[in-house]
């Protein structure tokens, strides 16, 4: 008897333990591709279609979903599993044994097969990295609020909340390993009150439900959306947001990169302006699909590959730069290296560098990182509701990214080429960028006054001017018409009004040093005519 179970064992054993390998079955074509193209609304949301005439991106084929009958095809051959697919690549992401993949290849729509297996002899002394250090920040003693509007200080988001800019309107997909409790925090009341939660999807176990699992995604979203009345306020409360799980915190495999980029297209489709992920991926559980430091170029990994593409419909995608910067592994890691992403590294609250966070390299496309917010003893809201903190990348990234969610939304004409670009002028070292920091600490009231403001002074024919717009303490104004037929009204962002005078040459320039920073409309009027004109006060 003990022989038959040993058998019995030996050959169980031998079945299903056989090794199993991930790869990329990339097909020849796609269906109905003309029609679909020519009937965008089929295959993409209204939202989707508007934002990509108004970037001007192009609707292509790759926008055209993967044929689904060769899906369903490859889902009936026995050991083949399908995990994951792609429309932008036209592929899927499938696991089997080797050489029942490589069978595939006899199959007439499929154009050929890349292994995630990666060259063995550069990965063979790699190691399992620690999830919890490098993706997965555990938070530390529970605190009072205090310093946290610190956050969003530092590069200046808060003037963008005082011109009413919170992120009304723009659409956020974040891509993370769960939401625990989301559904049920009242620190998440506002958005979900406001119908701001627009959807979610758990790729990884295919399934709606995303609110268990992981706190991570839940620190993550507090950045941007959380909300409690006098004590946290995140950086965009007031945008909508989708909720994706794309990483499986029980495994390293690269099928959370093909998850990654199935979700990056889901939001495409709906038309998502903003995509924050904080994850990142360099080291696998089995060593055969594990990446080194060279291939972060920019180029190599799928994720990174997507990311650029997810780039090139338009959509603006926020990264954590990773926390390996005390480590041997040192750099950013896939998909922060993608030149389309704008990845963020991490300082403490006096702007210093966190030692954790990932360094820039010469190899890499463009410079890494990007820009740099808070993401040491950053606070953020916990999944039992109480304010905490936290270190790592994973949190600077969202705090910078809802900074950005606002940004966009006072100059919704600017592509997101030109929003990363105007973003990284304003820094603290564009002139001097380095593989520490990158471009700096943004400014992005410095942006707001560069490009907005100079935008909006009205030319009319009694050529009124208001300068310098932005002030900091006094207004002049010249009119080339009778000035004491002029009154002056300023209103701030409530509507109400805080100066009335009449123009003249005695208050030229007008004392403005009583006003907090903000937003204020100055409304000009005469016995014929009237004009606003919006003025920002630093």
């Amino acid at each position: 008897m003990k022989n038959k179970i040993l058998v019995f064992f030996i050959v169980f054993h031998t079945m299903g333990f056989a090794q199993l390998d991930d790869a990329w079955l990339y097909f020849t074509d796609k269906d109905k591709v003309a029609t679909s193209i020519e009937n965008p609304i089929s295959i993409l949301s209204e939202k989707a279609i508007q934002r990509k005439k108004r970037h001007r991106i192009l609707i292509d084929v790759r926008d055209v979903p993967v044929n689904q009958n060769y899906i369903d095809q490859i889902k009936k051959i026995t050991g083949i599993s399908v995990m994951a697919k792609s429309k932008w690549f036209n592929a899927v992401h499938v696991r089997g044994r080797q050489s029942d993949i490589q069978a595939l290849s006899s199959l007439s729509f499929v154009n050929r097969i890349a292994f995630a297996a990666r060259n063995t002899t550069a990965s063979k002394n790699a190691q399992i990295r620690d999830k919890d250090k490098v993706k997965l920040e555990n938070t530390q003693t529970v605190l009072d609020y205090g310093d946290a509007f610190n956050q969003i200080k530092m590069f200046n988001g808060d003037a963008l909340h005082l011109l009413n800019y919170t992120g009304s309107g723009m659409t956020v997909a974040i891509m993370d390993a769960g939401f625990s409790n989301v559904d049920s925090m009242s620190s998440f009341e506002r958005s979900r009150t406001a119908k701001n939660i627009i959807g979610t999807y758990d790729f990884v176990d295919r399934k709606v439900g995303v609110y268990t699992k992981s706190n991570h995604g839940t620190h993550v979203l507090s950045h941007m959306a959380g909300y409690i009345p006098g004590e946290f306020v995140g950086t965009a409360p007031d945008a909508a947001y989708y909720l994706f799980i794309t990483e499986d915190t029980t495994i390293e495999n690269p099928v959370e990169e093909s998850y990654w980029v199935e979700a990056a297209e889901r939001a495409d489709s709906l038309g998502v302006d903003v995509i924050n992920t904080s994850l990142g991926y360099t080291l696998y559980d089995d060593t055969r699909y594990s990446y080194t430091p060279e291939n972060m170029d920019g180029n190599t990994a799928f994720i990174t590959k997507g990311a650029n593409i997810a780039f090139e419909k338009g959509m603006l995608l926020v990264n954590a730069a990773g926390n390996e910067g005390n480590n041997s592994w040192g750099i950013v890691a896939a998909p922060a290296d993608a030149a389309g992403v704008f990845t963020v590294g991490a300082v403490d609250a006096k702007g210093n560098l966190a030692n954790f966070s990932s360094r820039g390299s010469a190899s890499q496309a463009t410079w890494k990182p990007d820009v740099v917010a808070q993401g040491q003893a950053s606070y953020l809201i916990n999944g039992d509701d109480t304010i905490r903190t936290g270190n790592g990348t994973s949190y600077s990234a969202p705090i910078m990214a809802g900074g950005l969610v606002c940004l966009w939304q006072a100059m919704p004409n600017k592509t997101n080429v030109e929003i990363m670009q105007l973003v990284r002028e304003s820094a603290s070292q564009f002139g001097s960028p380095d593989f520490n920091l990158g471009y700096g600490i943004p400014d992005l009231q410095a942006v707001v006054s560069k490009v907005l403001y100079t935008e909006i002074i009205e030319k009319e024919n009694d050529n009124l001017k208001l300068f310098p717009n932005p002030t900091s303490s006094q207004l002049y104004f010249s009119l080339t018409t009778n000035i004491d037929s002029h009154r002056l009204k300023l209103y701030d962002v409530f509507g109400r009004e805080v100066l009335n005078i009449i123009m003249s040459l005695e208050n030229n320039p007008i004392d403005l040093t009583f006003l907090s920073p903000g937003m204020y409309l100055a409304r000009v009027e005469s016995k014929t005519k009237s004009k606003t004109i919006k003025i920002l006060k630093n």
